[in-house]
This record gives structure tokens, sequence and C-alpha cells, in this order.
């Protein structure tokens, strides 16, 4: 293909995963996915190879380009079918985040699949938001191995039933409803392009071809770090049931245009939930190493083919079954994220951010029916301040790396859930001081108007954000429930009137003052 077939063709690709994203989002009805835009879409060959994905959920897009594969080997797909997965040691994320994939034929032949990923408040744990203190992974909900939710183009309503059950009914089934709409809608828009493209084994070729093109411009990219090695360790706050001061450690080891990331030394796998599979460290890897690639660099495997990746089994990082994984990610994959640009920032000085936030400060409430009220389950991230960098100050108020979601608009917030927000600001003198300052965290306040049941996954409350090149910490988070402190990781009971308050962490500066 020429360049300028081979731009158009990438372009069309991509094209398909953000209708695909644009028919979910408005078909949705929970909060999660239509308002906070909790979901990702992406487009793989038939071997399960990424070949385009939207500017959705770095974690979850990444855990999918790392484990896709091995998921559609399982299958024995027909034309018509569509699988749900969401097993984190399936190439999954957690429980919450449940995945559709379907098999893309065009005359008779397999070309590929699409597939996306959205969060459930609702998934079956205990504890309301289905993000829970929990030890192993039964406790965070229904573990859903791939199962055919469709099989031949037909329905299979036992699968639906069970996975609606106990739930919230039509939300939740609205919820599969808009993700099935959004995979069929992908079918269509790819099984056109591939028809259109006419000739036999067309876009096979093409497929070929933008990976190619991924892994020139990777390889490029690679070559412009310093050849050496390169290591940093940061630490997880807490593991929510005892454990503290978890060591991620990583050698990033450089070689012309190939990269080794190896994160021997990391601290083995942890009682509490903030262990995570390693498809969600190589989220976390591919997301920071696409960050230094150019803007035009296509979202395919090829992009990713220059770098391997290695955690000792057992790990925080690579975690084994039955091993908690709710918070590992959110949290964990976030502080991945810092300690690859700590180590990066040795080498790229003049190119890498102070810490972020570094939390996603995950809040999780809900009750069960009353005489008076339905059963009711509220999920959020909340976001807080970006690292500030060689060019630029931080930002304040976001959501950085790892999530790309929004925030639960206020009014939607009321209208579905017996809360009232009483604050929601900038929080002052947050950010980390220096010749660019960090960005400022969040201030959010939650009055109940009815008795529920809170928990909160949250990091980043002990150990502060860090800045670069002599610039300050950013502050670090503080929870409260009224005038009392709460730790970082907890589940509690509250009553109506009762006040939840988020302060979230600041981002670090760059540069002495």
């Amino acid at each position: 293909m020429n360049p300028i077939e081979l731009s158009v063709f990438s372009s069309r690709i991509e094209s398909v995963c953000e209708e695909m994203g644009a028919v979910l989002k408005r078909a949705a009805f929970s909060p999660n996915i239509k308002d906070r835009l909790d979901f990702s879409c992406a487009v793989f060959d038939a071997g399960g190879n990424l070949c385009a994905q939207a500017a959705h959920i770095p974690v979850h897009l990444g855990s999918m380009a790392y484990a896709m594969a091995d998921i559609v080997g399982r299958m024995a797909w027909r034309e018509g079918d569509m699988v749900v997965v969401n097993d984190p040691y399936l190439g999954g994320t957690h429980l919450p985040d449940v995945t559709l994939i379907a098999p893309v034929f065009v005359e008779a032949r397999l070309q590929g699949f699409v597939a996306n990923r959205a969060h459930h408040a609702n998934i079956g744990a205990a504890s309301p938001g289905s993000m829970p203190i929990s030890t192993a992974l039964e406790e965070e909900g229904v573990v859903i191995a791939p199962t055919f939710i469709q099989r031949d183009g037909r329905p299979r309503p036992a699968v639906m039933a069970r996975l609606c059950g106990g739930r919230e009914g039509a939300a939740a089934e609205g919820d599969f409803a808009a993700q099935i709409s959004a995979n069929r809608l992908g079918v269509q828009r790819l099984s056109e392009l591939i028809a259109a493209m006419g000739k036999a084994n067309a876009f096979q070729a093409a497929l070929v071809a933008l990976n190619d093109y991924g892994e020139r411009l990777a390889a490029a990219a690679l070559a412009a770090i310093p050849d050496g090695d390169y290591t940093f360790t940061d630490f997880m706050d807490d593991d929510g049931v005892g454990g503290e001061d978890i060591a991620i450690s990583v050698c990033i080891r450089v070689r012309g245009q190939r990269v080794e990331i190896d994160f021997d030394g990391t601290a083995a796998q942890v009682k509490g939930n903030i262990n995570c599979p390693l498809s969600v460290a190589a989220a976390a890897v591919y997301y920071v190493f696409r960050c230094l690639m150019p803007a035009h660099t296509p979202a395919c495997a090829g992009s990713f083919r220059p770098l391997r990746l290695r955690a000792p089994h057992a790990c925080l990082l690579n975690a084994e079954r039955p091993a908690a994984v709710a918070a590992g990610n959110v949290e964990t994959s976030t502080r991945i994220v810092d300690v690859v640009l700590g180590a990066l920032a040795q080498a790229l000085p003049e190119r890498i951010p102070a810490a972020s936030h570094g939390s996603m400060n995950n809040i999780a409430m809900g009750a069960a029916a009353t005489a008076d009220r339905a059963a009711w389950d509220y999920y959020e991230t909340i976001g807080g301040g970006m690292g500030a960098g060689p060019a630029a100050a931080g930002w304040s108020g976001v959501q950085t790396h790892m999530t790309n979601t929004l925030n639960t608009p206020i009014e939607s917030l009321e209208q579905h859930y017996p809360l009232r927000i009483l604050r929601y600001a900038l929080r002052p003198g947050s950010g980390g001081s220096g010749r660019r300052a960090g960005g400022l965290g969040i201030v959010r306040e939650f009055q109940f108007l009815a008795p529920a049941q809170v928990t909160l996954l949250t990091e980043r409350r002990r150990r502060r954000p860090w800045g670069l090149a002599g610039g300050g910490y950013g502050a670090a988070g503080v929870n409260r429930l009224d005038d009392r402190p709460l730790p970082g990781k907890c589940s509690l009971q509250v009553t109506a009137g009762q006040v939840l308050t988020l302060a979230t962490p600041g981002g670090g500066g760059w540069g002495g003052a």
C-alpha cells in the first residue's frame, strides 16, 4: 500500500471503533457507561492481534491487546457468535469490566474480531458497587469464563439471566444489550470495509502493512532513548488488609530499537486486592511507551513488537489465581505508570513529567432494596492533579494515565441515587511546587440522603506524588466521614445526613523554584 492508502485504511478501521463507542454510550442505561464513559472498543485480526482502538480507557485496551490472542484461541467460532468474559486471569482486568467479543466472517472466512469492554457497577459482589475490600477473587463477584452469549446469531437467554441475576433488572439488561448492539455495528462496519477492498486477502495484506509501519515508528522512537539500564522503585500505600509499603521495582534495559521492561524485585502478591494479572501490567507499560511515540503511530500490535515484558510469577504484577484483583486494575496499574516514568526520567529528563496524583480515588456505594427505595449501586473514579513536566505546569482536577473516564455529572448522580453533592472544587495548595507547578487535586463532598454501605479504594494517602528535577511533592490525599479521618482503603456503613469527603492528591512539581 502506498502511504496515502495506508493512512486512509488506518483511519477507516479506527472509525469502526469510534462508531462502536458512540452506539455503546448512547444505548447504555447506567451512568458508568453513558456519563462516565467507562468503556472501550477495539478491532483485532483473526489471530487476536490488535488492529485498531478508539481513544478510550488505556487499562482496558492495553490488557486486551496483550491477552486477546489467548481468548480467541480457546473458542470454536461461527458466524453470528458473541462471547462474554470478565475473568482477570484470562485477559480481563477486574470483574466489573465485562468484555463482549464477536467474530467477523466475510464469505465464510474468519477475518477478525470486534470487542468492547464496559464497567458494570454490580457484578455480584457482596458489597455495593462490586469493589469490595477483598482477599480472594470469588469475593469480588461473578467470574465469567469465556461463554457464548450468542451462538449462530441467536441469543442465549440463560446466559443473560445469569449475568443479570440479582442485579438492577432492566438497567443491567440494557447495558448488556448496548454492548451487544455495539459489537453488531462493529461487525457490520468491518465487513463492509473488507468487502469494499475487493481483492481476496486485501484486508489481511493491509493489516500486515499497518503493523509493519507501526513497528517502524515505534522502533525509531525507542532508538531515541539512550542505551542503558534504568531502575526505579515506588511503593503502594497498603493492600487494605494490613500490608503496607508494597514495592514495585523496574529495570528498563534499552538496547538500540528494543526495550526490555523487567519487574524483578517487585513484592510478592499480597493478601489484599491490589494484585493484578500480567495483562494489566502490560497495559500500563504499553501506555507509557505509546506516549513516547509519534501521535500518528497506529494503535496496532506492531507498535508494541519492540517491547519485551518480564515479571516474576506470583508477584504483585503477575498474580496467580485466586488472588484478589479488584484494585489492581485501578490503583496498581496507576503506580506501574509512575514506576516506569521514574525510570525513564533518568534517560529522558527533558521529556518525562513528575508523578501525577497516582490514584483513581475509587468510591463504591449502595444499599439493598427497602420498602420505599429500590436497590442501588454507584461507582465512580475521581480525578486529581497531573504532574508537571519540563514544558508546562500540571493540569488540575483531571483523570490521568490509565483512566480516561469523566466524573459523574452532579445532575445525573443526584437524579439516580439518594445522594447530594455539597462541594465539588479544586483543592487549594495541593500541587507540588517548582518551576512548573503540579496540578491541583479535587475536593468532592457527598451527603447521604439514606443509609448506605461505602467502600473506598484509594492510594497516595501516605506516600505523596513525587516531583522531578528539584520539583516538590504533591499533597497526599485525605478521606473523611464527617470530621473523622478514614484510611485509604476501607468499607463502612453510613447513615442519612452524614458527609463523606474525598480530597484527592495533587501532582508533583518539576524543576527547582
